[in-house]
């Protein structure tokens, strides 16, 4: 089974198109658009996205292609609660930032999940001791709101997808942790609250990550902002053969 076949089968990945920025236009030389991002918005609030958003985040990234953004963390905050959070769970991966550090170099690199037909985010932190933090997540297009985000270890959550000032927002909707078929959603006390990315455009090449949690008791917990530029167009790779 070819790659496009199977990504077009995975479980709520609706097929490509070629509209990728709203507009109709291809999304780049050789890419088709991927409308996923965009079917979780109105028409309106897609529309209130600058184009760069738009198309950034309607590139259908297959056949072994990879996305890479380059940066700056510009801050990495946490309480102490936030700190011993990040910690524990490395135990399932780490996908927090695991330490106070910024002005570091970072590199993310997007590619096409080929078991799920959704998108493996790679993160990686430099630091001044030590080899870089690495943070793996894969985003699905499935589950009660159309995405989620899986972290590692069966754990992962759905998300809602909004549009503020002109800025993309993925909030956390529910945690879960899967257990082979069965998933239980957990209770409102076992989180660590409220999730907040925000990806905002800075300039025609510039856009800013953020990332916030939020605990209903505890208060904010860690609030971390990245400054981000494409490396380069998709970086195409030769095609990937596929057993089966």
């Amino acid at each position: 089974m070819s790659i496009a076949i199977a990504a077009r089968n995975a479980r709520g990945a609706p097929p490509p198109d070629r509209a990728g920025d709203g507009t109709g236009a291809r999304t780049g030389e050789g890419a088709l658009g991927d409308p996923r991002f965009r079917a979780l918005l109105s028409k309106e609030d897609w529309a209130a996205l600058p184009a760069a958003v738009r198309r950034r985040f309607s590139r259908r990234l297959a056949g072994g292609s990879t996305a890479v953004y380059v940066g700056t963390v510009v801050e990495t905050w946490m309480s102490r609660a936030g700190w011993l959070l990040a910690q524990a769970l490395r135990l399932i991966g780490g996908p927090l930032p695991a330490s106070r550090q910024a002005h570091l170099p970072a590199v993310v690199a997007v590619t096409e999940d080929m078991q799920s037909g959704g998108q493996v985010w790679t993160r990686l932190y430099a630091r001044r001791r030590g080899f870089p933090q690495v943070i793996h997540s894969c985003k699905r297009f499935c589950g009660p709101t159309g995405i989620e985000e899986h972290v590692g270890c069966g754990v992962g959550m759905s998300l809602t997808v909004a549009v503020e000032d002109g800025a993309l927002v993925f909030r956390s909707h529910r945690y879960f942790v899967e257990f082979g078929r069965r998933r239980m959603v957990l209770p409102a006390w076992a989180t660590p609250g409220a999730l907040t990315v925000t990806h905002r455009e800075e300039s025609r090449e510039r856009f800013m990550f953020s990332l916030e949690i939020v605990h209903p008791r505890l208060g904010p917990l860690i609030r971390q902002r990245v400054s981000f530029q494409e490396a380069t167009l998709p970086l195409s790779s030769h095609p990937v053969p596929v057993m089966g």
